[in-house]
């Protein structure tokens, strides 16, 4: 069978400034909460590697980009970094970023590839955490004044702009179960990093829309479909509030301007409501996003809890649902993630029926496996499990395109095999692999087949 994709559909790749560039405290960029934290507590870092040491992007843009070409883009996402563009959070501009992020769109432009350009991809500048970060409005403020100057920068050539790429991870990571730098376990202070997250996003939106730019601009959500373990009602009740608290508290306030009643009430009920300010209501309505970029990964399966919670605990979302192993599930081993292919298609059907059927592209889609170089076949990865696991997701994407989801693209995690937060280079995502001594770049088995998809629209099923 011939799995055809409309016409002008977006064939690319992710990636993120923090993970690829490298170069972390040079050329101008002030520390970020991830050079801190290494220099805090490398320990927690897979092999000690922190974020110096990610893809020398900075150095090898040209290079890169050339290779961007060769597997056939027309479409990539980055990420610029508020640190290194203003290195004090606000005030004064590192003219250095400047000439780098320019040389960076214009290469892209010239190679016939459109930048997507995120904002904020989790690398909060240290000097706005000293502030408080998310918890604190001043930091709003400064990153909608840092978004408006990458507009007024950038935006005559860049028609595609991200405010967030995965904005519940810092709240998840972050405060509440110590993945992530600032180490905090915390709800409340949880709800308030989402919530004013979610300010900073409708702030950056406004001003774009209200700059005119002929462009559009949206979110980056990674939507976790919350299947129930069973019909139960207990077990239906259970699902659909882990879908409230990990999907619906950005999806809503992004596609329709407002939270969720229900996950109000539930906020409210347990006395975990942010402060808010009497205009934050009409500021979330001004947030709704021109275009949904949709990371998919696995599917979240929810159980009711079998026991009773610790009072002296603290307060958690697991209080009110378990995870669900379900029997016979696809595993990826390396990452601990099941494979669920069918996920990507019920995310774009509830997208549809439930949210108006807006304008979205899947941003990322990816398979961490590690020590690849045992796959290694005439000097080259033969990474046939990736090609499997792309083909079969972007099956269920055609099955729902052409059911009428308004699906423009798709975009794989990732390029090259980059930086990866506490994993460092523990799994390889990319459909190019990188020598980390030599920094040489080859491209693998699931680059020749993407380069071949995306040249001819789609794929026979025996590609």
């Amino acid at each position: 069978m011939k799995y055809a994709f409309p016409e002008h559909f977006w064939w690319g790749s992710a990636a993120s400034g923090p993970q690829t560039e490298g170069e972390a405290l040079n050329f101008g960029k002030s520390e970020t909460i991830w050079d801190r934290w290494f220099a805090e507590q490398p320990n927690r870092f897979h092999h000690g590697v922190g974020p110096q040491n990610t893809s020398t992007f900075y150095q090898r843009w040209k290079q890169d980009i050339a290779l961007l070409k060769k597997l056939n883009h027309n479409t990539f996402r980055t990420s610029i970094s508020w640190a290194r563009l203003i290195p004090d959070g606000t005030g004064e501009i590192n003219p250095l970023a400047v000439e780098f992020y320019n040389k960076v769109i214009d290469e892209l432009l010239a190679q016939g590839i459109k930048p997507f350009i995120n904002l904020y991809h989790f690398d909060m500048p240290m000097v706005m955490q000293e502030k408080g970060g998310w918890e604190s409005r001043e930091v709003v403020d400064a990153y909608a004044a840092y978004a408006n100057t990458c507009f007024e920068l950038f935006g005559d050539r860049v028609k595609h702009w991200f405010t967030f790429n995965e904005p519940v991870v810092p709240v998840e990571c972050g405060y509440l179960y110590d993945y992530h730098y600032p180490n905090v376990v915390d709800f409340n202070r949880a709800v308030t990093v989402a919530y004013h997250t979610m300010l900073a996003h409708a702030k950056a939106v406004e001003a774009y829309h209200a700059r005119q730019d002929d462009g559009q601009i949206g979110i980056i959500l990674n939507l976790t479909p919350s299947y129930p373990r069973s019909q139960n009602p207990a077990d239906v009740k259970a699902a659909n509030l882990a879908d409230l608290m990990f999907n619906r508290s950005f999806l809503d306030p992004a596609l329709r301007g407002e939270y969720p009643a229900e996950l109000v009430a539930f906020l409210k009920q347990h006395d975990k409501l942010p402060i808010c300010q009497p205009e934050d209501k009409a500021l979330l309505a001004a947030g709704v996003v021109d275009l949904l970029g949709v990371n998919y990964y696995q599917p979240r399966r929810i159980k009711c809890r079998d026991t009773l919670v610790n009072p002296e605990s603290p307060f958690m979302p697991e209080w009110f649902f378990e995870s669900y192993e379900m029997p016979g599930r696809k595993m990826n081993p390396y990452r601990g993630w099941e494979i669920y292919e069918r996920g990507i298609y019920d995310i774009l059907t509830n997208l549809r029926e439930n949210y108006g059927n807006p304008a979205c592209y899947i941003s990322e889609n990816g398979m961490g496996v590690e020590n690849e170089q045992r796959f290694i076949k005439d000097g080259q990865i033969d990474d046939g499990y990736r090609i499997d696991f792309v083909r079969d997701h972007l099956k269920w994407l055609h099955k729902g395109i052409s059911e009428g989801s308004n699906c423009l693209g798709y975009h794989m995690w990732t390029f090259i095999d980059n930086w990866s937060w506490c994993n460092a280079y523990k799994n390889r995502y990319g459909f190019v692999s990188l020598d980390l001594n030599t920094q040489q770049r080859t491209i693998k088995k699931s680059g020749e087949w993407f380069m071949k998809t995306a040249a001819e629209n789609g794929f026979n099923d025996q590609d």
